[in-house]
């Protein structure tokens, strides 16, 4: 045997060990395809579960914003103005029977986002004259209610995806002002502020999902640029990614971004129609390890439930 050869087939052989010890440092299996079940929110989609197979397995025509699968199996979402929402609102949905357990009327214009945040208490975005986030329970009682700072000229454009931080602070992207914001609920004081312009704002990097990772930085969904970005406390861009990076054209409109547990991200492509991809998975190196382009429409926002039949725990969106 050659020395040649022998270097050969070493160099082989560490190849395979680096991409099986790669997946099940990811929680799969070594030359385990990645597969996902979610559950996606549209204004044209409605609300549907994904099966791992790509498969339609649950659906609901109601226009659909943002939402999640409860632990009860119950599903809660923000809807769009529709017949049955004049103003938007929140329904928590039965999944066997579609039936709506209860439900919040929005007030003004639209609601944007819903987040469980406790036992009955709901942290809901009201977007209007007077844009708020407030907080509510089943009731529909109004718990409390604090002002966001944005412009009020386009209501659906004052903010997306609005989330309680660990800290028990609201981050809100706001999308025209080019700038995510973290608030103090009581006071609603600003208390810090990541802008979005950095390229320019015929880029239209408008942020529409801010997600705060264990490390203190921030994911953020820039729509309309077509790129996903990590920032420091201080607002230094460490990580970023667009469809130059990927060498494909896959971001759509970056609504929806999931951070997964393995360090992944997934982004949603709110354009994308027909067959093209709505769902993109990239590692932490841009490498495209899932895409899924089944449907007519796409996503605002989605969720991520399992991950080759395993049950998709801690993942931040």
């Amino acid at each position: 045997m050659s020395m040649k050869f022998l270097a050969v087939q070493l160099f082989s052989l560490s190849m395979v060990l680096a991409t099986a010890a790669t997946s099940l440092a990811n929680g799969i299996g070594p030359f385990e395809e990645t597969r996902h079940s979610f559950i996606g929110f549209g204004k044209a989609t409605g609300i549907v579960i994904v099966d791992e197979a790509g498969a339609v397995e649950w659906n609901m025509k109601l226009p659909a914003s943002d939402g999640w699968m409860l632990d009860s199996g119950n599903i809660i979402a923000a809807i769009y103005p529709c017949q049955k929402f004049p103003k938007g609102g929140v329904a928590e949905i039965e999944r066997q029977s579609k039936k709506i357990l209860w439900e919040y009327q929005g007030q003004q214009k639209e609601i944007s986002t819903v987040q469980p945040i406790g036992e009955n208490r709901y942290l809901v975005t009201e977007l209007g004259p007077e844009p708020r986030a407030i907080v509510i329970n089943q009731q529909g009682e109004l718990l409390s209610s604090t002002p966001l700072d944005c412009q009020k000229s386009n209501a659906h454009m004052q903010t997306r995806m609005l989330r309680i931080l660990p800290n028990g602070n609201y981050i809100a992207p706001h999308l025209l002002d080019f700038a995510v914001k973290e608030y103090e609920p009581i006071t609603g004081k600003v208390v810090r502020v990541f802008k979005t312009d950095d390229r320019g704002r015929d880029k239209r990097d408008w942020p529409f999902t801010a997600i705060r990772l264990d490390n203190g930085n921030t994911v953020i969904g820039c729509t309309n640029g077509n790129r996903v970005i990590e920032v420091t406390p201080d607002g230094k861009i460490m990580w970023s990614v667009d469809n130059a990076d990927i060498g494909e054209k896959l971001i759509s409109d970056a609504c929806g971004v999931q951070r997964l547990p393995n360090g992944n991200t997934v982004i949603t492509s709110y354009y994308a129609k027909g067959d093209q991809v709505k769902l993109t998975e990239v590692t932490p190196d841009k490498k495209v390890v899932w895409r899924f382009n089944a449907l007519p429409s796409s996503f605002h926002h989605f969720q991520i439930l399992t991950t080759n039949g395993k049950p998709l725990a801690s993942a931040l969106r």
